[in-house]
């Protein structure tokens, strides 16, 4: 019986928007075993995938409130489900796999749900390449499109991170599971970022604390100086933002093997080499996280489809000879997270 409620649990994750595939191997259940229990898959099966408040899921499964309530609110502690606030009130939902549960174990993570989450990967980030939605985009730093004229404000991150109310700060996901399996990464841990919604989860969980906007602008200096390529949520409204290195964040380290990862990540810009400028330093391509910058004759040059356009190269660069540039024909990203997973099972045929 077990077994086939786990079953069950993986068919019902794969309706949600970023899908949950099945294996050969068999190791998403691996997955969902190590992290719910019997009961607890049952309940996540009777959720929706939009916020629901407790009185009005306790009347559509014909279970008591005040019970409901506590075993919710103890599964979105152990980052099963997904809780947001209203004021007093508190609303639950299910909610994928990635971007979402595996981010929430935090806390939870040991070495072997790294060693199953890694065996799993090649699966599910198939599945997601795929995909023509992203959930995730790359946003120029700040620095680097300076002198860039008509930026769109979602391409501000300082503009857009001085709007927010509630902000936290945790610990990378991706550099904690990467040293779990022996594979340490020496550039800042304690430098993710969430707003709204996700920073109230991430604080109420204990995964993360909360911070101001000077703190955090503090913490996209910190990001630059580290070469570290800010990857928020592919949304206006800014949700979220990793601190990536190719060499710990799955997104980056895949599409670094590609022979073109522009293709492959969602970016509104693309690094400029102005020759008449460029002295061949090499400082750029010390920077690049991409290995997008060759040496020319004379001058270095970009190499076409793979600049992300992070814009990590263009601060440093000693003879001001490279600009971000804006890509052509670009379709402004949807208003919020919810849109993005709406955008992701519509493509999938789920509405």
């Amino acid at each position: 019986m077990s077994d086939d409620v786990y079953t069950r649990l993986r068919e019902f994750m794969d309706t949600l928007p970023a899908g949950y595939p099945a294996t050969p191997t068999g190791v998403e259940i691996k997955i969902l075993k190590k992290l719910y229990s019997p009961e607890e898959a049952e309940l996540t099966m009777k959720l929706k995938d939009a916020p629901e408040e407790v009185p009005v899921i306790a009347d559509r499964i014909g279970m008591d409130a005040s019970e409901l309530g506590q075993k919710l609110e103890d599964m979105a502690l152990k980052g099963l489900i997904f809780r947001t606030r209203d004021g007093e009130n508190r609303l639950y939902q299910a909610f994928q796999f990635i971007v979402g549960i595996y981010e929430f174990q935090l806390n939870n993570i040991d070495k072997e749900f790294a060693e199953l989450f890694e065996a799993y990967l090649p699966y599910i980030g198939l599945s997601m390449a795929t995909k023509k939605t992203r959930q995730m985009r790359v946003i120029p730093l700040e620095s680097s499109i300076e002198s860039t004229p008509a930026v769109a404000p979602y391409n501000k991150v300082r503009d857009l991170v001085r709007e927010q109310e509630t902000i936290c700060v945790a610990q990378c996901m991706c550099r904690k599971e990467q040293a779990l399996l022996g594979n340490p990464c020496d550039r800042p841990q304690e430098i993710c970022l969430g707003f709204g919604d996700f920073a109230k989860y991430y604080i109420d969980n204990k995964m993360g604390r909360q911070i101001d906007v000077d703190e955090t602008l503090k913490l996209l200096d910190l990001a630059e100086e580290s070469a570290l390529v800010l990857t928020p949520t592919n949304t206006q409204k800014l949700e979220a933002i990793c601190c990536c290195c190719p060499c710990c964040c799955p997104g980056l380290k895949f599409n670094k093997m590609a022979k073109r990862p522009a293709d492959h990540i969602q970016s509104y810009y693309e690094a400029k080499i102005d020759a008449d400028l460029c002295s061949a330093c090499g400082t750029c391509m010390d920077r690049c996280q991409m290995d997008a910058i060759r040496e020319g004759d004379e001058v270095s040059e970009i190499i076409d489809g793979r600049c992300i356009g992070c814009g990590l190269c263009v601060p440093t660069c000693p003879e001001d000879a490279i600009s971000m540039i804006l890509k052509p024909d670009m379709e402004a990203p949807l208003e919020t997270f919810m849109d993005v997973g709406d955008s992701l099972k519509a493509e999938r045929g789920l509405i």
